[in-house]
């Protein structure tokens, strides 16, 4: 239970109080600041509190976005304002600031209808939430005020302002507006226009049934994981009922972020759920394909690692690009900031054609167009074929977003912030190994111009791939080759992080050592050629990945990166890489290598797992929802 707290003399007749028991208050009036004081003295430390103004007028759904909200430590509308126990001693020297401060109105005397007319006709001074946010911000706790659209929130001055507000509360439907921005605003054409339309509902039905979002998204995973099942079967009809049910997984998948910003339940173990659940869902469906498959006789276990490989190495794009880029400040030249590229001015104008804007958004085959794609196909057609489908699109995807990103870079001269080069520094993985390079080469790694580390990067990640390709792998004779292409890429992967990576194209750095490492694994696992060597680096690659998800989704939620102790514990991109090339080399029977990729696999998805279930289940992690990516 939380506590509210209506300031200043009842207005007769007002909804207030009843609108705030609906969301879960506890409601307790005080005419001024001293006795709001004591009164949030008196709640328990462990409860939000709210402040609203008795003169409060606007729709229910303005309150619930200004006080239930999870993520925020304080917020506020018009009338209204909300502090968490984290923001309550911030809120109690704000009220102390405004002794002598009181609202003008005392309590009133005689008939209803004159109490209203009063009560309504004297001119107060500002509510005394609003005093206490303004306090609040100047003091340094961010006080969040979320958009309203057409939903009201005020407080009245006088009589006629308040029937005014009430006519305008009256005119916009406050369910609709709810249902309606439950929705995100910006999302692909086939969910937009395919799910979203009833989805909301769904949304709707569950959180009247008392559903929480995280159990939607469990459901989702769990219909993901039997439509991959029914792939594994490897009949037609397991097919058909796999492409169904994936889709029906996508409709909770959306379901369940609507519910969550309908009912506003966001929660750290919602931001976990919710950000690692369509990874683990989309490749789990890959690996059945695969074993489905193989059932009819048709290897494609290369084409399904593949086909993660590629779609990791996209999202990795879309982080280090965004979080480079975030909060760049544009560079100067002759005392003006230069902003906008022509690129930039080429997508503007793009957008300002409607239709264009959905076949952008639709090209880079978003998780609802893959998703349904990988239905379609499965259902008609042959795991092979939706393979091949599946990395054309992801392909042609990643080409196009990749190079409009890298002219955008090229023609805007900003300057990334120490938040951002440290963020990149924090996605690149680097291992013990990556460090002592780094430390000892730092000094001429100074001097290195621009673009250059990312090429010594790229340098070394062709290195390490070509040598896994194409250097001879039939005796431990053959081992230097392929061990001096992954010692080339331990050096070339510390010096590329030796220096601030602050350079214009250093945040493809990351997406290069992610490459690098998923495909020499990949390469060694064909190679290889023998039985259970491929699912092996499946497995490898998916643990691998998880991890690199986990630290993208810490950074982008305020918490920071993983622990040094567990990219340590792991080995960073380079330390596994190496391993799994000695591992190679110096494997003697045909299944060393495929019990080596498993036990690697077992032991790092057990101590990132651990770790992250560790972090997201915690007091400490933050309470976030993830929008979620449009690739």
């Amino acid at each position: 239970m939380s506590t509210a707290i209506l300031t200043g003399p009842p207005v007769p007749g007002s909804s207030l109080e009843g609108d705030l028991r609906s969301l879960g208050f506890d409601v307790r009036t005080a005419p001024g600041a001293e006795e709001v004081r004591g009164l949030l003295a008196a709640a328990p430390a462990t409860e939000r509190v709210a402040l609203v103004d008795s003169r409060f007028v606007g729709h229910v759904h303005a309150l619930r976005l200004a006080l239930t909200d999870p993520r925020f430590p304080a917020a506020a509308v018009p009338g209204a304002l909300t502090a968490q126990p984290g923001a309550r001693a911030a809120l109690l020297r704000a009220l102390t600031s405004l002794d002598g401060d009181e609202d003008g109105p005392q309590p009133l005397v005689g008939t209803a209808e004159a109490q209203r007319t009063a009560a309504t006709a004297v001119a107060p001074c500002e509510p005394l939430a609003d005093r206490a946010a303004t306090v609040l911000d100047a003091e340094g706790t961010t006080v969040t005020r979320p958009g309203l659209g057409s939903l009201v929130a005020a407080v009245p001055a006088d009589a006629a302002a308040r029937e005014r507000a009430e006519a305008a509360v009256a005119a916009v439907d406050d369910e609709a507006v709810r249902l309606r921005s439950a929705v995100k605003a910006r999302d692909g054409f086939f969910t937009t226009f395919c799910i979203s339309p009833y989805s909301r509902y769904l949304a709707r039905w569950c959180a009247r049934r008392g559903l929480t979002p995280n159990q939607v998204t469990t459901a989702s995973l769990v219909t993901a994981l039997i439509a991959a099942a029914c792939a594994a079967t490897g009949t037609r009809g397991g097919y058909v009922a796999a492409g169904v049910l994936l889709i029906f997984s996508f409709v909770l998948d959306c379901t369940d972020g609507q519910l969550a910003r309908y009912s506003l339940q966001y929660s750290t173990m919602g931001a976990w759920l919710d950000a690692t659940f369509d990874r683990a869902k989309e490749y789990a469906y890959y690996a059945g394909l695969a074993l489905g498959a193989a059932r009819g006789g048709d290897d494609v276990w290369a084409l399904a690692l593949g086909a993660m490989v590629l779609q990791t190495c996209r999202h990795v794009v879309d982080f280090s690009f965004n979080e480079a880029n975030v909060d760049a400040t544009a560079a100067s030249s002759g005392g003006k900031a230069v902003v906008g590229t022509p690129t930039a001015a080429l997508s503007s104008r793009l957008d300002s054609v409607g239709w264009t804007v959905w076949v952008r958004r639709m090209i880079v085959l978003p998780i609802g167009e893959r998703w349904a794609m990988i239905a379609v196909l499965t259902a008609v057609t042959t795991p092979r074929i939706v393979f091949y489908a599946l990395l054309v699109g992801c392909a042609f995807a990643s080409c196009y977003t990749t190079a409009g990103r890298v002219l955008r870079s090229v023609t805007r001269r900003a300057t990334r912030t120490d938040r951002a080069a440290q963020a990149l520094a924090d996605l690149a993985d680097s291992g013990p190994l990556a460090g002592l390079v780094a430390r000892a080469l730092r000094r001429p790694a100074r001097a290195l111009p621009g673009v250059l580390p990312f090429l010594i990067a790229l340098a070394g990640g062709v290195v390490v791939v070509a040598t896994a390709a194409f250097a001879p792998l039939k005796d431990p004779s053959d081992s230097p080759v392929l061990i001096l292409g992954a010692l080339v890429y331990v050096l070339t992967s510390g010096l590329a992080v030796a220096r601030r990576m602050g350079g214009a194209l250093d945040w493809l750095i990351p997406p290069v050592f992610r490459a690098a490492e998923y495909t020499t694994v990949l390469v060694f696992a064909a190679r290889a050629d023998v039985p259970g060597a491929l699912p092996a680096a499946f497995g490898l690659v998916a643990a691998v990945a998880y991890h690199h998800y986990d630290t993208v989704y810490r950074i982008r939620g305020g918490a920071g990166a993983p622990p040094r102790r567990l990219v340590r514990a792991l080995g960073g991109h380079e330390g596994r890489t190496l391993l799994v090339t000695l591992a190679a080399a110096f494997s003697t029977r045909a299944f060393d290598f495929p019990l080596e990729l498993t036990v690697l696999a077992a032991a790092v998805a057990l101590v990132a797992l651990t770790e992250s279930i560790r972090f997201w289940m915690s007091s400490g992690a933050p309470a976030v929802h993830d929008e979620g990516e449009a690739a």
